[in-house]
């Protein structure tokens, strides 16, 4: 008997060229070197787990699964449960940013509103302006959509205005993403005067500002500083982003977007083919919590431990990193951003460090322009004053 010959395997088509493009997390890949429990990890963003608010947040869904059970485990409104959004309106308005449930539109975690967004403004080849350095996922989303992402020149304060309008009409872009608070890597926070001046440029030139806020409310020295949203030459032009990540837990995947009503019905529109919506259960769970509970108190007791840790770090910074090295003090949030001499290579020297049981996040991916090799981010907030000591003094043997 014949047989016939097996015809051959055609190959798969390949993924999409974004995807091949844009790189993983850096910081991800660090977190599963290091994963072993003796390792002191200055590398992650995560807050405290022994701080959450367990027995609260408890409490929340069981009352949730009790009275409304039915609806709590239904499919929702895209744009979000309603008692969530005015609970969030209300708190949005007490911060003097006046704000109703029908300006805000719930995410799952405020990642995804980066992503809707990006859906909704950005065409491939379009440019997109950023600090340097960056929040490392935004630039990641970015770079997903097919934007073109250029670094505006900043300094202590953040991006410089000046340079942002030159950057702006010299590159046309769509919009500028911002951390003006306790800046994921850097800790800065920018000042009102240089918020205005934000405003300002974005007024007179044309230009959305995407204002990311995770942190502004985990503030330990100074006084608060305003939304760039709340310049009035800012308001039909800024998006607002925020989270309960920080201040209520991160699992619970619940962000939010506060933007002009077209952009926000695109968005919407986005979140309906990425997923629907945000868990229901979560919402509910969440609005529960800030009607029974006392969110700005437990704010105040973890703004309170994380500020003795920042201070435990701030205070073995100079024994442990080289003669030479330079950083700033956050007035809160969750990182702190350090300089080393010139001469060293923070991604070079990482393995060397992770092999005395401590690690960092270099520098050098944070940046969408030329890196700054020699700079590190440190997280503060995950371990206690008496881990960060020993984590500092190991660091301190790794760069020697």
């Amino acid at each position: 008997m014949t047989v016939a010959p097996t015809p051959p395997t055609a190959s798969l088509p390949p993924l999409a060229a974004r995807t091949r493009a844009i790189g993983g997390s850096p910081v991800r890949d660090i977190l599963a070197v290091t994963a072993r429990p003796e390792v002191i990890n200055f590398a992650g963003g995560l807050p405290a787990p022994e701080l959450f608010d367990r027995q609260g947040i408890a409490a929340a869904f069981r009352g949730v699964l009790e009275r409304t059970p039915e609806r709590a485990l239904q499919y929702s409104t895209t744009e979000g449960e309603p008692g969530l959004r005015e609970r969030l309106a209300q708190r949005i308005t007490a911060r003097g940013l006046p704000t109703t449930a029908d300006d805000l539109l719930v995410t799952t975690g405020s990642q995804q509103a980066l992503s809707l967004l990006a859906a909704a403004l950005l065409d491939p080849g379009d440019t997109v302006l950023v600090e340097d350095p960056c929040y490392l996922a935004a630039l990641q989303v970015f770079g997903l959509a097919g934007a073109r992402v250029v670094a505006v020149p900043t300094d202590a304060d953040g991006a410089d205005p000046e340079a942002l309008a030159a950057a702006v009409e010299r590159e046309r872009p769509k919009l500028l993403y911002t951390v003006p608070t306790f800046q994921n890597p850097t800790g800065r926070t920018m000042p009102t005067e240089r918020r205005a001046a934000v405003a300002s440029v974005a007024a007179r030139h044309g230009l959305w500002i995407v204002e990311d806020d995770p942190y502004g409310e985990l503030r330990y020295d100074g006084e608060r500083v305003p939304w760039i949203g709340s310049y009035d030459d800012a308001r039909d032009r800024t998006v607002l982003l925020g989270s309960f990540s920080k201040v209520m837990a991160p699992g619970l995947r619940l962000g939010w977007l506060r933007a002009p009503a077209e952009l926000r019905r695109a968005c919407v529109v986005a979140k309906q083919a990425a997923d629907l919506h945000t868990p229901t259960l979560n919402q509910l769970a969440a609005a529960q919590y800030l009607s029974a509970g006392d969110l700005d108190a437990h704010v105040a007791r973890v703004a309170g431990v994380y500020r003795e840790r920042r201070d435990a770090m701030l205070a073995g910074l100079a024994e442990a990193l080289p003669a030479g090295s330079t950083w700033q003090r956050p007035e809160g949030g969750m990182f702190l951003w350090a300089r080393l001499p010139e001469t060293y290579d923070t991604t070079a020297l990482l393995a060397e460090v992770v092999r005395h049981d401590v690690a960092y996040v270099p520098g050098a991916p944070f940046y969408a322009g030329v890196p700054d090799r020699s700079t590190l981010r440190l997280c503060f907030v995950t371990q206690t004053p008496q881990e960060i000591g020993e984590g500092l003094r190991r660091l301190g043997k790794g760069l020697r």
